[in-house]
């Protein structure tokens, strides 16, 4: 049996949630729904999918009014046989439905103490970067995984595109490439990008004051509705999603903290040119 998704998974929580909020016990689903009480509770725990004539029958019980919801929750159980570019890759199961979410999703907010985020990085410092955290991997091995990288960033180009803001470490702008010429195209790509509304860049700087970004980098996946937001906290040998509704308002905080902490845009995107200039 494979692992449940994240998009099952948060399916499973929003039913659960909105069963909840009714006041509706399993047994007083089962009596309305005709469904065995392990349907239902292998559903709301992820161990099985559910398909959207279910999801819409449960949502019915709950009396779920909000249209929006309904669509985006139907969407979770259709997208169990769907399958994405990304499947033709062999990817972690993480990494995989960190590219699903992406793809669904309405916002990103990232923040990076170290790296450029992958959303904005040129194929060259993708590269690098890709290099130098799998080691001792082949050039065969690195290609597959920039290739990954670049195609994520159509997000950013579909019609109606991400919003992505992302706040970097100004230690990330001065990491040594192997050419420096790679670190200098990247930083005018950050230039670049930023000329567009639906992409807001912030820098951290070296001098601010302790800050909850202290604890490491994180990424809120935004969907534009309440209880619907991942969070995606990612590590050299793991990676782990956040999906309960308090865990998740705890980084979008501590974002709004960072954001505050940050440099203005204007002054950020000037900064981010004077050490591209000064790159030689």
């Amino acid at each position: 049996m494979t692992a449940p998704t994240v998009r099952r998974r948060r399916l499973g929580l929003e039913l659960k949630r909105l069963r909840e909020n009714a006041k509706l016990t399993l047994d007083d689903v089962v009596a309305r729904s005709g469904f065995s009480s392990s349907k239902i509770s292998r559903i709301e725990s992820a161990t099985r999918g559910a398909r959207p004539a279910d999801v819409e029958r449960l949502l019915g019980i709950y009396e779920v009014a909000d249209a929006d919801v309904v669509a985006f929750l139907l969407i979770l159980a259709k997208d169990g046989g769907k399958r994405g570019w990304w499947q033709t890759y062999d990817l972690s199961p993480v990494y995989a439905d960190l590219i699903s979410l992406e793809a669904d999703a309405a916002s990103v907010s990232t923040f990076e103490p170290l790296l450029i985020p992958g959303l904005l990085q040129t194929a060259a410092y993708a590269r690098a970067v890709v290099g130098a955290i799998m080691m001792n991997a082949t050039p065969e091995e690195v290609t597959p995984r920039v290739e990954v990288r670049m195609a994520r960033q159509s997000v950013l180009s579909r019609p109606e595109p991400l919003k992505l803001r992302a706040i970097i470490h100004e230690a990330a702008l001065s990491a040594r490439t192997p050419d420096v010429g790679v670190m200098r195209d990247q930083l005018q790509r950050l230039l670049d990008l930023a000329v567009y509304p639906h992409v807001r860049i912030q820098v951290l700087p070296l001098d601010a004051e302790l800050h909850p970004g202290t604890a490491g980098g994180f990424t809120v996946l935004g969907f534009g509705q309440p209880g619907l937001d991942v969070v995606l906290l990612e590590h050299l040998e793991s990676s782990l999603y956040i999906e309960q509704f308090a865990g998740v308002e705890r980084y979008v905080e501590a974002y709004e903290r960072l954001t505050a902490s940050a440099l203005p845009f204007d002054t950020s995107l000037s900064l981010i040119a004077a050490k591209k200039d000064a790159l030689q």
